[in-house]
């Protein structure tokens, strides 16, 4: 494990370089650890993203609508004017 110091924000920021072992090493202890827990958390976390985008998606369509009828109601007021 390597450890190197950059500069950040007028102090010194402590950035620690994890090899491939390292983080392999790290992967295998989390499974032993969270073992059963791990699917149903990745699970979770899968659906909640899916939500979120859901949402995101949701959202972008009402605007979009609703601009659709700001535009056609403006649309509207401007052939309706008198010509004079």
């Amino acid at each position: 494990m390597s450890v190197v110091w950059l500069p950040g924000a007028g102090a010194f920021t402590l950035a620690v370089l994890v090899g491939h072992w390292e983080l392999i090493a790290i992967l295998i202890v989390a499974l032993l650890i969270f073992g059963s827990r791990l699917p149903k958390v990745m699970r979770s976390i899968g659906r909640s993203i899916t939500q979120f985008k859901r949402g995101l998606r949701e959202a972008e369509d009402e605007i979009a609508s609703a601009a659709e009828e700001v535009e056609d109601e403006g649309g509207a007021d401007d052939s309706s004017s008198p010509a004079g």
